[in-house]
Formats: C-alpha cells, sequence, structure tokens
C-alpha cells in the first residue's frame, strides 16, 4: 500500500519525541544508583505504577496486532485480548507480593533469594535475555508498519527510529523515565481508544463508507474470450494461468510489464456489483482485477456487503450504540480479502482475493483458528497450547515483574496489578469495537494487518489518525523500554555483578546497564527489520509460549512447592526454553519463513507452550526430588 505523510502527522510525531527526550534528560539527572535505575528508587505511586503496567503490557500487539487481527479473522483476533488479560489474574493472585518481597532489581533475585546459586543467577538470567528478544522483536516489526504512515518512510527506518530513541530512552534515566512515558502514554491509549470507539458507533455502518484511507485493489476493463478452455484478452498477452485454492489467476503482459489478475467468471454486471458492493460500475467493465497503475477504478478493502437491520437488507445505518453495531454486523455480511501465494518464473507471488463472508462467522470462533467442523487434531492443540500460553505468560514476563520493585511495598504492588487489570481490561473491550470498525470501513491495508486501527482513524480525519499514531508509537516506546530495561538488569546485575562475581559498585554497574540497553536495542533493531509484516500478536503469542514455559514453573514452585531445589529450577528453565525455541524453530510458520512448504515441517504445532510448559514442569518436579539433599544442606547451613 502506498502512503503519503501528513504534515500534521509528523509535526506531532516530533512534539512527541522531543517530549520523551526531555523527560529522559530531566530524570538522567536523578539517576545515580543502581537501584533508581533498575528501579526507579521502589519510589513510584501505586497509582501511577498500575497505569504504567497497563502502558508497559499495551504493547504492540495489543493496539496493532489484536485490531488487526480482529478485523481479519474476527472472533478469533478478540481471544488474543481475552487470553492477555485473563494472564493478571495469575498475576494478582499468585505472583505480586510473592515477587516484591522476594526480588531487588530483577526477576532473577526472586528466584534466587533462596539458594544464592549460580546455575539460578545464569539460567533466569540467559532467560530474561530470550523472552525480551523474543518480545522486542513484535515491538520493533509494529514500529516499522507505523511509520510507514504516519512519516512516509520505508519500515526498516521506523525499526531504526525506535531503536535509536528507546536506547537513548534507557542509556540516560532507565527505569524513572520508562515508568513516566509508559504511564502517560498508557493514559493516552486508553482516553483515545474510547474516542476512536465512538466515532465508530457515530459513523455506523454503510455499504459505501465514504473514505480514502483502504482503497487499494483496482478493477481494469477487460473483457477476456474463452473458447475451448483458452484465455484471450484484446490488447494484452496471456502468459500464465494458475489455479490456487480454487481461484483462477491470469498473468498478462503489456507493453514489457507483467500483471497478475483474479479471474471472476460473471458476465452479468449487476451480480459483479452486488458480490463486490461497488455502487458505481460502468457497463462493460467485467472479469478482472488485480494492480495496475494505470487508469485505477478502485473499491473498498474490507467493507460490508449486505447490511441487516430487523431482518431487511439497508444501505447504511446512521449512529448505532455498541450493542446494536455488534448485533448488526452479525446479521450482515462482510466483504474479507484472502491471501494466496505460489511461485511463477523463480519468483514469489502474492495475490488477495474477496471473500464474502457472514457477519456470525466474525462473531463466533473458527475463521482463524480451526477449532469448529473443519478442525484438526493439530488445530485444537495448536488452540489450546495458544490460550495456554497467554494465560500463564503474563505473570512470568520480565518486563512486568520488574515494575514490581519500582513501588514501596508488597501491598502496593497489589494494588498497582488492581489498577492494571482495570484499564486493560477496558481497553481489550474496546479492541473489539476497534477491529471490527478497520473491517467494515474500508480502511484495511491487506499487506499489514497491524496498520488497521491507525488506517481507521484516518478515515475519520488527519487530526485523530496523527494523534492515534503518536500513541501507537508511544506504545512502542514504552513496551521496548521496559524490555530493555529487564534485558540490561538480567546482563549488568544478575550475569556480571552476581553470576561472575564482580559485585560492582553503583556507578559501574549503572553504566554495564547502559552499554548492555545499546547493545540489547542494536539487536533489536535487526531482528525488527527481518520479521517485516508479520502480524505482531502472533509473534508475542510465541514470546509468551517462551516465557510461560521458562519462567512460570520456576516462580510457582518455588513460591508454592518447600522441595523446589536450585538444581531443579535451573534444569527446568533450561527444558522450558529449549523445547519451546525448538518447536517454533521447526514450526509450519518458520517453515514458511525458511523459504520451505509449512505443509513439509517436522510438525504441525505453531504454538509450543502445551508440550514445552508441562515439560519444564515435569523436569523441576524430578530433579527437585532427586536433589533434596541440597536442600538439606542448605537448611543445616542457615542453621
Amino acid at each position: 500500500m502506498i502512503y503519503e505523510a501528513s504534515p500534521f502527522a509528523v509535526v506531532l510525531f516530533v512534539f512527541f519525541v522531543m517530549f520523551v527526550l526531555g523527560l529522559s534528560f530531566y530524570f538522567a539527572r536523578k539517576t545515580k544508583s543502581a537501584q533508581n535505575y533498575f528501579a526507579a528508587g521502589g519510589a513510584i505511586h501505586w497509582g501511577v505504577n498500575g497505569i504504567a503496567f497497563a502502558g508497559d503490557y499495551l504493547s504492540a500487539a495489543s493496539f496493532l496486532g489484536i485490531c488487526g487481527m480482529i478485523a481479519v479473522a474476527g472472533y478469533d483476533g478478540f481471544l488474543y485480548s481475552i487470553g492477555y488479560l485473563a494472564g493478571w489474574i495469575v498475576a494478582l493472585f499468585l505472583v505480586a507480593e510473592p515477587m516484591k518481597r522476594l526480588g531487588k532489581f530483577t526477576f532473577t533475585d526472586a528466584l534466587d533469594s533462596k539458594f544464592n546459586s549460580k546455575a539460578i543467577q545464569l539460567t533466569a538470567a540467559i532467560s530474561t535475555l530470550i523472552v525480551s528478544i523474543f518480545y522486542l522483536i513484535p515491538q520493533m516489526v509494529g514500529a516499522g508498519a507505523l511509520v510507514t504512515p504516519l512519516l512516509g518512510l520505508p519500515h526498516w527506518v521506523g525499526v531504526v527510529i525506535v531503536g535509536a530513541i528507546v536506547i537513548f530512552i534507557v542509556a540516560t534515566a532507565g527505569m524513572t523515565s520508562t515508568t513516566y512515558v509508559q504511564f502517560i502514554k498508557g493514559g493516552l491509549l486508553l482516553i483515545f481508544s474510547v474516542i476512536l470507539s465512538i466515532y465508530i458507533f457515530n459513523n455506523g455502518l454503510s455499504l459505501t463508507p465514504d473514505n480514502e484511507t483502504g482503497k487499494y485493489h483496482e478493477f481494469i476493463n477487460l473483457t477476456p474470450v474463452i473458447e475451448n478452455d483458452l484465455i484471450t484478452v484484446e490488447g494484452y498477452n496471456v502468459v500464465g494461468i494458475r489455479d490456487v485454492k480454487g481461484h483462477k489467476f491470469v498473468k498478462l503482459e503489456k507493453d514489457g510489464i507483467n500483471r497478475w489478475f483474479n479471474l471472476v467468471e460473471i458476465d452479468d454486471v449487476a451480480q459483479l456489483k452486488e458480490m463486490l458492493s461497488i455502487s458505481v460500475l460502468p457497463d462493460g467493465m467485467k472479469l478482472y482485477n488485480g494492480e495496475d497503475k494505470e487508469n485505477r477504478k478502485f473499491f473498498q478493502v474490507g467493507h460490508m456487503s449486505k447490511i441487516i437491520v430487523d431482518g431487511k437488507e439497508v444501505t447504511e445505518t446512521g449512529p448505532l450504540g455498541p450493542f446494536e453495531f455488534l448485533e448488526t454486523i452479525a446479521n450482515s455480511e462482510i466483504i474479507r480479502f484472502a491471501k494466496v501465494q505460489f511461485e511463477d518464473a523463480g519468483n514469489e507471488v502474492t495475490l488477495w482475493y474477496q471473500k464474502p463472508t457472514e457477519g456470525s462467522a466474525m462473531m463466533s470462533p473458527g475463521l482463524k483458528f480451526h477449532i469448529g467442523e473443519d478442525a484438526t487434531p493439530w488445530s485444537k492443540w495448536n488452540f489450546i497450547s495458544l490460550m495456554l500460553a497467554l494465560f500463564l505468560g503474563t505473570a512470568s514476563l520480565p518486563h512486568i515483574l520488574i515494575r514490581y520493585y519500582t513501588v514501596p511495598s508488597a501491598k502496593d504492588a497489589r494494588k498497582s496489578t488492581i489498577i492494571a487489570i482495570a484499564a486493560i481490561g477496558g481497553f481489550y473491550i474496546l479492541t473489539m469495537f476497534m477491529g471490527l470498525g478497520a473491517a467494515v470501513n474500508g480502511v484495511l491495508d491487506v499487506e499489514s494487518s497491524n496498520m488497521a486501527g491507525p488506517l481507521l482513524a484516518k478515515a475519520f480525519g488527519v487530526g485523530l489518525f496523527s494523534i492515534i499514531s503518536a500513541i501507537a508509537f508511544a506504545t512502542i516506546l514504552g513496551t521496548v523500554s521496559g524490555l530493555i530495561v529487564a534485558s540490561s538488569g538480567a546482563i549488568a546485575h544478575d550475569l556480571i555483578d552476581n553470576y561472575m562475581g564482580k559485585n560492582l559498585i553503583d556507578e559501574k554497574k549503572v553504566k554495564a546497564g547502559k552499554l548492555a540497553a545499546v547493545a540489547v536495542g542494536i539487536v533489536a533493531i535487526g531482528l525488527g527489520i527481518s520479521f517485516k509484516g508479520m502480524n505482531v500478536s502472533f509473534l508475542v503469542g510465541w514470546a509468551f509460549a517462551v516465557v510461560a514455559s521458562a519462567n512460570l514453573p520456576a516462580i510457582l514452585m518455588l513460591l508454592f512447592w518447600k522441595k523446589t531445589t536450585a538444581k531443579g529450577i535451573a534444569w527446568s528453565i533450561v527444558s522450558g526454553i529449549v523445547s519451546s525455541l525448538s518447536i517454533i524453530l521447526t514450526s509450519p510458520t518458520m517453515w514458511e519463513r525458511y523459504g520451505l512448504d509449512g505443509a513439509d515441517a517436522p510438525h504441525m504445532l505453531d504454538n509450543p507452550a502445551i508440550i514445552s510448559f508441562t515439560l519444564a514442569l515435569i523436569v523441576l518436579v524430578v530433579v527437585s526430588l532427586a536433589t533434596q539433599k541440597d536442600n538439606e544442606k542448605l537448611e543445616a547451613a542457615k542453621a
């Protein structure tokens, strides 16, 4: 999709960046000790910390990824919202207060509080780094996707910009500036998500949404002649015909330029108009659609093809309430877009075709996760595994856990978590309306579902688009900052200071943390460029699977099973990391990323948690039972 930058959006973006940098300069003067750098001095108010929790947690996956997935796959995308929110119940009732009491700066501190084990220090620090990097990938992908329409710059430039700004934030003021960036953007995200939802309700539903944002695919006035299964088109050379997933695609050549078209075998113009919900279609226009840079005739990308109100078809509804909005969509029909890919003359070809979908299907599970009539054992295991990862991952995310050390007491940690649940829950309800609003208002960029939310805002005006995009950018800044603080703490505090026994003074520990932040930021930039185009919520699902497998069994068993040993924790972390990464790297999705056929992957499981979490838990129990003498020696030493 081709984007043109808005001057207002650019000015707002620059203003926000300057504000964030100014905030970092201000707090940098107060960041002298390791306690201040890694944990904001433990002096953040629980109310501020609660909103900062939301600002940290509501990442690119939440605003960009979930809205995009709902726009493309309906209710199945909303399941991510449910899973992300449900994980906070585990955090509230099982983790919040104990983690505050046990830890100092990092997740590793809490795990090692009882043992002083080199094995825990090493494995937990490595786990923090791996999880943080996996979580950083979708944030950087989202940054690149966002900067393209906002500033009109290439994806990789957006990734570099975000990386550079975040490295500066963390390398100057650490957790203090990160907390206030997260607090501000968390509050703004909630406020303007409500405003965007109000626009959606006031706009209602229409067969011809009035905007230019999502007009992308096109029709060309071509009349093919089909005789004896041979296709000829006046003015074009037919150079290839491919049947892919039940759809016929024709490759035409003119003036040395090759173009692919989707063959729609309909001769009745009225029928074609009804199928594609186009209000004006010139007589004689037939049969082909594709991407031609000349004489474009556009139709909306993602829109209503049939609106049913009280059992009658209408062309528009006018303003709707939240429940009326959902009910009308469920009774109507939506044009979605399906992607097909195939190889032609050694080149990978990607095409999209129209797919009319009942609104009831959008409002029910099944469009993405095949768990209904077309379910297979693999698809069911994939779905269960994803939900398990989302539910269990939240309570063990390193950048979330370290927020418990920024408040004065365990009681404050619990109150912060309650505030976070309220804010995050409210936002996730709104993702349903924003995602469906993008699906029906003709604003989708089929090449990047991540842009559904910002492009929906653009349909209502460039001012709202600029503000929403700047907030989304802030969302990425806040989350990436938290992740890099967690990573720098793992390197400077856990690995260098504790594991290697350097016993750094505060000044040197802070310096090591800043250098680590630069290194992790550079790695994140490279990975963000490499994974361009993947849905960020899908990528975050992987991060949650890894963290649920590597960290949560160790946390829960340490807190609630007295027989847990240091070796049990260390081997559990290792088994969780190795098993989850092995399953991910050999999954169908990664097989396609390698340029191979996903159907040839060693297994059909994209989400590893159901295996890797269970394995890590079993390993912890078995190893702990086999090393009980270690605990006996530890108790004797304390006596």
